[in-house]
């Protein structure tokens, strides 16, 4: 993979969009040692071009993107790099730097919550705690939210009907990370089948 920093005088443009939510974070600039950079720390590094020299994201809020992934567009002038993000993208404190908040892919960005919960044993969290219970008890509370959906959608109350199904997904995603398995294998199934 190789930018072309010719066309553009030494510049290309960069978009940085969540890994999770797939939500466009900001737009920057990278010349060709900021684009070395990135790829050796793993973190976003643009080229300000109001300071004039290179500028790692988050060097001074805490804030860094770490990459994902690193595409290019098809004229090799434009660089599209998905993140995790630590913290907001934008210098006032917004998620993204073009003021918008996605919901889309939700259910992923959840996931990671629950992920990160477990992997780092957070003793006051939840998930982790009935995660250390076990699969046969993760399954179990599975199993006991499917039937409070059951008995929620032979009756007519929406609002307890969603609770019961958001519970049911929540707990779910659980029981994907017990199997080690992720929303995206279910989701490779299911466009399988169509």
């Amino acid at each position: 993979m190789k930018p072309d920093f010719t066309k553009t005088n030494g510049l290309i443009p960069v978009i940085i969009q969540d890994s999770s939510t797939l939500q466009v974070l900001m737009l920057g600039y990278m010349n060709e040692e900021a684009f070395a950079k990135t790829n050796t720390d793993q973190r976003v590094t643009f080229f300000s071009r109001s300071k004039n020299r290179l500028w790692t994201k988050g060097e001074t809020s805490g804030n860094f993107l770490n990459v994902e992934s690193i595409s290019l567009d098809c004229d090799n002038d434009t660089i599209l790099i998905t993140v995790k993000a630590e913290g907001p993208a934008c210098h006032t404190g917004s998620t993204s730097c073009f003021n918008t908040e996605v919901s889309t892919n939700f259910l992923y960005k959840l996931e990671q919550t629950i992920h990160d919960r477990i992997d780092q044993n957070d003793p006051k969290s939840y998930t982790n705690e009935l995660f250390k219970r076990g699969i046969n008890k993760v399954a179990q509370k599975v199993g006991e939210e499917a039937v409070e959906l059951v008995i929620e959608a032979k009756d007519d109350n929406a609002d307890l009907f969603k609770n019961e199904a958001a519970d049911l997904l929540y707990h779910f995603l659980i029981l994907l990370k017990a199997k080690n398995f992720k929303l995206k294998d279910i989701e490779e199934v299911l466009v399988g089948r169509s």
